[in-house]
Parts: structure tokens; sequence; C-alpha cells
């Protein structure tokens, strides 16, 4: 590392998370002596700015690594699977945001604020998890420290920028044109499309064998790899909504020591430091994603206790898919390793 700072890369710059990282890293105090954005051909020669200074995109090649000690990636799964053992051979530290790495037993997989603790010096291959696990691991952290978890259930409300600008775009032209004829959601690997405007679709991403979709899937590998708890028993169904950013969870949560009442799971929201309490019946008080994107923190309301089980509870979850989702979580984790003397050499 250079005393003034870390070299740092970030490929698939010019991707809406990607110009997130940028502006993410800007306002974290990691010190960068120097900044190589990346991405495809198409991009290179696109102009960004970052504290002060403009730098030029370049096209992402095997060379693009050379004395970078920070990578961090936002380009598609093949593009990391390709480049990301590139960057770390060369020395960098790689933090990735797709799902090549995410389910890989050897690589971590991190949210900070839950389970920072098994990265290392060593570490050199960090896996950023899907979007909508994020926000779920940080409100069932603290449940899990003070009561145990013995099952999960959540329902999905997944905004479009989820599926990239693309899907933005396509629902624009949805509400402006009515004949328009969609080409993206829910998935591009099949010919079936459906128009998300003024719809809610129950499936993102390709369906499994058994039933599930591969987002559900992932959300259920997720959890269980960051809460270290293979026996967790998680289910989800996934929905895209027509919302531009914003992830909402409808979560129900069984725990394995009863609770007395909600006023018990407020209290135990209020003081962790990692999640925003929106819950105020008496003025309709509770998280909506068009009043939080571009947030940073993961927003918790709509807290109850079952009303016929003694150890379960229902609450409601809100954080911007983008940021915590994305970029936000990935800085982070510079973060931390920046604090930690995790990076360099």
């Amino acid at each position: 590392m250079d005393r003034q700072g870390y070299a740092v890369a970030i490929v698939g710059a010019s991707g809406e998370v990607g110009r997130s990282m940028i502006e993410t890293l800007e306002r974290y105090p990691i010190p960068v002596s120097s900044l190589r954005l990346l991405a495809s051909k198409r991009s290179a020669g696109k102009v960004c700015s970052f504290r002060n200074e403009t730098y030029v995109i370049e096209e992402l090649t095997e060379q693009s690594f050379d004395g970078i000690d920070l990578a961090f990636f936002s380009a598609g799964g093949s593009v990391s699977l390709k480049y990301a053992p590139i960057a770390v051979s060369k020395g960098a530290v790689v933090i990735d945001n797709t799902s090549a790495f995410r389910m890989d037993p050897n690589i971590p997989l991190v949210v900070p604020e839950v389970n920072a603790h098994v990265l290392s010096k060593e570490t050199r291959l960090i896996a950023n998890p899907n979007c909508s696990t994020i926000q779920l691991v940080v409100a069932l952290k603290p449940l899990k420290d003070c009561y145990g978890i013995e099952s999960v259930n959540v329902s999905t409300y997944q905004a479009i920028s989820g599926a990239g600008a693309k899907a933005l775009f396509e629902y624009d032209e949805e509400l402006s044109d009515p004949t328009y004829q969609p080409q993206i959601l829910p998935t591009r690997s099949d010919e079936v499309y459906y128009q998300i405007a003024h719809n809610v679709i129950p499936q993102i991403d390709v369906f499994m064998e058994s039933g599930y979709t591969k987002e559900e899937i992932k959300m259920i590998n997720e959890t269980q790899k960051i809460l270290d708890d293979n026996d967790l028993k998680v289910n989800a169904t996934c929905v895209r909504v027509p919302v531009r950013y914003g992830h909402s969870l409808s979560t129900t949560v069984k725990l394995k020591s009863p609770v007395k009442d909600r006023l018990e799971i407020i209290d135990l929201f209020k003081r962790s430091n990692d999640i925003v309490l929106k819950d105020d019946i008496s003025c309709q008080e509770y998280p909506m994603p068009v009043y939080l994107q571009h947030q940073d923190e993961v927003f918790v309301g709509r807290i109850r206790k079952d009303l016929f089980e003694e150890r379960v509870i229902h609450f409601w979850v809100v954080a911007d898919n983008i940021l915590k989702g994305a970029a936000l979580n990935s800085v982070q984790i510079a973060y931390y390793m920046h604090q930690n003397r995790l990076l360099g050499d």
C-alpha cells in the first residue's frame, strides 16, 4: 500500500452499482492514493469524477490490476470469475458484488454488522451477498443474539432497479406507452416477458426444479452461511414490484425462546446500532421505500408478536438495494478491513 492510501480499482464503473460505489467511496474515510475505473470496451472513455478529480473509464484487461491494492467488482458473474482471481494473484484484495463466489466455502460472505469477524489479514477475496439477504440478516442479528432463531419466512417486495438500468428504462416506457412490449422481466433467460408497470411479478430469476426461484434459493443459502447456521430453516418468496429503488421484506421469525410482547422486540431493535426503528402506530409511522431511497441504513417497523405462537414475531424491513444492498456494503467491508489493518502489506 502507498503511504498516502490504497490504489483502488472499480470494475463495472459505468453501471448503476459501480457509480454508486464511486460515490460511496468518496464519502467514506478510506485513503485512496489512485483510482482506476474499469468497464467493457463499450463504456471505455466515459468520464467520472472522484474527490474533485476527473477519471476516464478504461477497458478491463488482465493488466488492469497491476499495482492495485483493493478492487471492487460489480460487472456480472462471468467477469468476476475470469478477472477476480487475476486481481488476487497480483496482490489485490477483491470485494465481489456478484453471485460468483458467494457459496464457495473457502470465501467469506460478509455483512460487516453481522459477521465481519470472519475477515482476516489473509483474506484476499470477499463476496458481497444478495441485496435482500443483506438487509434481512442485519435485522436478524440482534434477534439471533438475544433469543436464537429457529426459522425465518420472508416475502420480498423488490425494486425494479435490482434488475438493472434496462429494467428501469422499460418501466418508464411502459408507463408512457401502453403498447410497449416488455423484453426484460421476469428474466432474460426465457422468452416470456411481463410488464412491471401497475403489476406485481412473483418471480425473480429462473425457476429451479423445487419450484423455488434461483433468487429465493440464494436468500436461503446465503442467510444460513452468514449467520453460520446450516440448521436454520429459511423460506423465501421473492417478488418484483413497481418501485424504482428500495427493497421491502415482510418477515416472520420463530425464535428459540418466548417473547412477552411487541414492546420487548421494539426495545431490542431500538438498542441496535445497526438498525433504524420506524414503528409508531399512533402516527402511522413505518418504513416505506419511496421515502428511504438513497439512505444508508436498514429500517425496521410494523413489529408484531404473533397472535397464536408465543415464539413467533413479524416485522417489515426496508433498505436501498443499490446502497446497503450492494455498493455501500462493499465499501463498508473495505472500511472495516482498513480500520482493522487487514488491507495492504
